[in-house]
């Protein structure tokens, strides 16, 4: 059984690796594994958005504040004029950017470049441009890395070597045992290394667009102020606020000194 599961490991690792955006000075440079196309993605990923954002329309919470609304796109423009330099594919992509009226301290982008800004991450926050610009960023760096793609492909594996183990008679006991440690081992690191990525790509973005890379840094004191600690890095998907400021703390510094 163990040389069963190697192999079905290996014909994947060494099948599916990629790195889906160039090297810059962030120097972010990890073979991806993908199991998943990137027009499966992005196909559902647009039909998700649309959903969201024909909820919002109909319960007249859609673009409703029209200074933010242009204030968000305006940013969002000069980030994506600048992708293509990560990935030459991304001036193709269908780019969309909403403002969506919610209490929810929240912004995202989905595969493919479908952004939404929920007011309250602006509003309760108080963002000026430069850490706007530095939300947006790292939510398009997100999807520049397809980390939706690549952790769904995780889930994959996962679940196949599972599945194959349960074909092998092993106890369910043990396959729980195995759940747990996959989720702690692989999935939870990988999603906190996508944090971390998105932090280094989208922070080198803001800087390429003409944004402070120190907006960064007072952004995540201001979402450490109003959220207290994240908790235990280890069980998290997201890397603590202490371990983020002084990552960006350095980054922004080795940014400037490369310019």
């Amino acid at each position: 059984m163990k040389k069963f599961i190697l192999v079905f490991t290996l014909i994947f690792l060494f099948g599916c690796v990629q790195n889906t955006t160039n090297v810059g000075h962030s120097e972010v440079n990890r073979g991806q594994l993908m199991l998943i196309s990137s027009e499966e993605i992005n196909e559902a990923s647009a039909k998700a958005y649309t959903q969201i954002i024909d909820k919002a329309r109909a319960t007249n919470t859609l673009n409703k504040d029209p200074k933010l609304t242009q204030r968000v796109n305006n940013i969002s423009n000069r980030l994506i004029a600048k992708t293509s330099y990560f990935r030459q594919d991304s001036s193709k992509w269908n780019w969309e950017v909403n403002v969506i009226t919610s209490d929810t301290i929240n912004a995202w982008c989905m595969a493919g470049g479908k952004i939404a800004v929920y007011t309250a991450i602006v509003e309760k926050l108080n963002l000026n441009d430069d850490e706007l610009a530095f939300i947006l960023s790292h939510e398009i760096a997100h999807a520049l890395r397809e980390h939706v793609r690549e952790q769904q492909s995780q889930e994959m594996i996962k679940s196949g070597l599972i599945n194959v183990a349960s074909i092998f008679g092993v106890d369910n006991t043990i396959l729980g045992v195995a759940n747990l440690a996959a989720n702690v081992g692989i999935s939870l690191p990988f999603s906190r290394s996508h944090e971390n990525e998105s932090d280094e790509i989208g922070l080198e973005l803001a800087y390429m667009a003409g944004f402070n890379p120190d907006g960064a840094v007072s952004l995540w004191k201001k979402m450490q102020e109003h959220s207290g600690d994240g908790g235990l890095e280890f069980l998290s998907t997201h890397p603590s606020h202490e371990n983020r400021i002084k990552n960006l703390q350095a980054l922004a510094v080795k940014l400037k000194a490369k310019n």
